[in-house]
């Protein structure tokens, strides 16, 4: 009779250890610091921004389309849409101040930048003193706006002004800056030159700092003189950097408050007897704070915005036409 044997035993198989508890608040406090705090650290700007640049943009645009007049109570709620618009168009005041405005930009910028790159160029070069001259092409720039007004209104003064006085030195008459509009202008670009000249001069002086010297050593091998040389090497270095000041200067430009109105003996923010060098910011302040017109000084602000938008934009244009032509 045959002998079954028994089935083997099989060794019993160890239990599975439960799986460990997988920690999530680390993981996650984790991923935060290295996504998300960057936020953090950029929202302070934010913050400010909508605080002091978004909602004071929007709400001028509303006052734009109501009717708001100091003079008028309830006026904050009367709804005009583009009314204050179409009279904005209409109004000789408004394109005197757009006028006055652009040629004192124009007087002033040209020849401000021009001179800022000559002392840029000048400052690049190996001298004694250099960087004691570097830190005093800037000091026109840090004195107090108001002051600068005061001073040069002295300056121009048309009885005791010590250009006047230079003037009748020389064989040439008196000259009343306040009264002429021409000679206003002039004054006003004087003014914005002495101001600005060396603040843009440290502008360029940065950016030669990427040129290399050995440009202007071969240059000197070949003799070739300064003007030669800034003409040639100086110049084209600093391309994108005068396009970035064109336009700084043209938003600084239409936005020109403090200089005319310290300027007008009176400082009337009308800008003279004839408003001839009244900015388009005094005349937002005139419309705003003498005559209480919120809406209407609300447009002029939003007209001045898209000024500065179109100038802007045009001034981006003709740098890409420039850079794709280099």
């Amino acid at each position: 009779m045959a002998v079954i044997a028994p089935p083997p035993v099989l060794p019993e198989r160890p239990e599975a250890a439960p799986p460990e508890k997988v920690e999530r608040w680390p993981s996650l406090r984790r991923k935060f610091d290295v996504s998300g705090t960057p936020y953090l650290y950029i929202a302070p700007f934010f913050v400010v921004f909508a605080a002091f640049g978004l909602f004071p943009l929007l709400y001028t645009g509303w006052m734009a389309v109501t009717q708001w007049n100091r003079d008028i109570p309830g006026s904050d709620d009367t709804f005009v849409g583009l009314g204050n618009f179409v009279r904005l168009i209409h109004d000789d005041f408004f394109w005197n101040a757009l006028r006055n405005t652009a040629v004192i930009g124009l007087l002033g910028t040209v020849p401000q930048l021009l001179l800022a790159m000559w002392i840029a160029h000048l400052l690049q070069r190996k001298m004694r003193g250099r960087t004691l001259l570097r830190m005093g092409v800037l000091l026109p720039n840090i004195t107090s706006v108001a002051a600068v007004g005061v001073i040069f209104a002295q300056l121009f003064g048309r009885d005791v002004g010590l250009i006047n006085w230079v003037l009748s030195l020389v064989g040439l008459g008196k000259v009343d800056w306040q009264a002429g509009t021409w000679q206003s202008w002039v004054a006003l670009a004087v003014i914005l030159t002495w101001r600005w000249t060396g603040y843009n001069a440290l502008i360029y002086l940065a950016a030669l700092q990427a040129v290399s010297d050995d440009l202007y050593e071969a240059a000197d091998l070949d003799g070739a003189g300064q003007f030669r040389k800034f003409r040639t090497i100086t110049v084209p270095a600093l391309r994108p950097t005068i396009i970035f000041s064109v336009i700084m200067s043209t938003i600084g430009t239409i936005q020109l408050f403090t200089e005319p109105l310290m300027f007008n003996p009176g400082m009337s923010p009308t800008g003279g007897d004839s408003r001839q060098f009244q900015t388009l910011a005094m005349y937002v302040y005139e419309q705003f704070w003498t005559h209480g017109k919120y809406s209407y000084a609300a447009t002029v602000s939003w007209a001045m915005f898209m000024i500065i938008v179109l100038a802007v934009g045009v001034n981006y244009l003709l740098s890409r036409r420039i850079r794709s032509s280099s």
